[in-house]
């Protein structure tokens, strides 16, 4: 049976692929936007837009009645600026007051959303080392930390009104329309391409269609809930990702890339870059989600080829 599924930050790298995947089976997406005319634009084939802006609730707030589904996808671009005071406190922000107001908002639905599905991140962890993380580790001690438990929190009191809430803890998304693939292909198309950082660090990817489907499974699974990581099974250390990269590329992977000179260019986010999570998804398997790319040379091919 169709859902019928509201979404924000459905203009992002995600959030379009999952209406798209979402239409394709038939269910009803509305987007929740702060800019309409622009997601009319990058989604022309939806119908359903309301207009979002996240700190006033009674200006959309009844179209959450009625729904299936709502998944939360909305924050401001980690890597959109330089980290600075300020644009650390819009982070958090456009996290927490977002988050917490549609939680808020759902208590008035005459027939609430069975769940709510809100993005996080496996930088939940920080730095983990060597450590194997499950959902159940502690949390880190960094800044990007502070904003994914920030987030989580947020989300979790959905289940004060009887909703299923899932946070997905979600690994480095491979496209090469956006994020960090796209950032590294250009090195390697001139032959400069490596890893970065020491190298050392556990680097946990995922391809694209894999993370829309883990979103598609936690809306339809009714036995999901609370934290769940999503990354590969097969998650290989940055050094072997960028050689892997370079393989598929024809490209040598002999140019790493130190942290000081991150640091200098991209200011304190450069942390997020150099540390890892050697994450374990063994939830996530047991749930019953099968993997589409489990290797990274095949995920690679893959995204590239198209």
């Amino acid at each position: 049976m169709a859902k019928k599924i509201i979404i924000t930050g459905a203009t992002g790298l995600i959030g379009k692929k999952l209406c798209q995947a979402l239409f394709d089976r038939g269910d009803e997406v509305t987007v929740f936007s702060r800019n309409i005319q622009s997601a009319k634009k990058k989604l022309p084939y939806l119908k359903n837009f309301v207009t979002w802006n996240y700190k006033n609730p009674d200006e959309w707030k009844n179209h959450l009645d009625g729904k299936d589904a709502l998944v939360h996808l909305a924050g401001i671009n980690l890597f959109s600026r330089r980290w600075n005071d300020n644009f650390k406190k819009e982070i958090i922000e456009s996290r927490e007051i977002s988050t917490k107001n549609l939680v808020k908002s759902l208590k008035d639905c005459n027939k609430k959303p069975q769940a709510f599905i809100s993005a996080s991140g496996v930088g939940y962890y920080g730095d983990g080392g060597e450590t194997i993380l499950t959902e159940d580790s502690q949390k880190g001690k960094d800044f990007l930390a502070d904003v994914c438990d920030v987030w989580e929190r947020e989300s979790r009191k959905a289940g004060d009104y009887g909703i299923r809430n899932v946070q997905i803890r979600t690994g480095i998304v491979l496209s090469p329309d956006d994020g960090a693939l796209k950032q590294m292909l250009l090195p390697f198309k001139f032959f400069i391409g490596g890893s970065l950082g020491s190298g050392k660090q556990w680097f946990p990817w995922l391809h694209i269609n894999d993370i829309i489907n883990i979103y598609i499974h936690a809306i339809d699974n009714e036995n999901i809930s609370g934290p769940i990581n999503a990354a590969s099974p097969n998650i290989v250390r940055m050094k072997e990702f960028a050689k892997t990269l370079g393989k598929v590329m024809k490209r040598p992977s002999l140019f790493p890339v130190p942290e000081f000179v991150l640091r200098i260019v991209v200011g304190e986010a450069a942390g997020t870059v150099v540390t890892g999570q050697r994450v374990s998804v063994d939830k996530l398997l047991k749930s019953g989600y099968n993997f589409g790319f489990e290797n990274p040379g095949e995920a690679l091919k893959d995204l590239l080829r198209k």
